[in-house]
């Protein structure tokens, strides 16, 4: 199953102290809002977001439709139809997208140890 681009994203305090330290890193600012409380760094192919005030914990994220520039793609696997398959194998999800919805949509699990997957598709359903 594709599931899209994938980045971390961090759970963070002080969004401008953890912009520094990880430009230190080599991270730079590839998009986001940092007064918004959102950045997305890159470092190669590495990417990482930072979200302050919007995630409880650090989270794994995947973007059904868009490529490693968060740009869209022509083919993907949509969100509703990971939900679908995920679903029919017995996991539980903690949030949903509408099933009949076509627009940008996201759902969210828990793995067996406690760790967040958000599977986030910024991009309406493939027609």
């Amino acid at each position: 199953m594709q599931l899209g681009n994938f980045s971390v994203s961090l759970a963070v305090k002080d969004i401008a102290a953890s912009k520094a330290f990880y430009e230190k890193l080599g991270f730079v600012a590839a998009g986001g809002d940092q007064a918004g409380g959102w950045l997305i760094l890159r470092n190669g192919e590495t990417k990482i977001g930072l979200f302050q005030g919007m995630f409880p914990t650090n989270l794994m994220t995947f973007n059904p439709g868009w490529d490693g520039n968060a740009q869209p793609v022509s083919e993907f696997v949509d969100v509703r139809d990971i939900q679908a398959k995920l679903e029919g194998d017995g996991i539980t999800l903690t949030t949903r997208a509408i099933a009949d919805s076509a627009g940008p949509a996201s759902i969210m699990m828990t793995d067996p140890d406690g760790n967040v997957i958000l599977i986030d598709q910024h991009v309406p359903r493939a027609k």
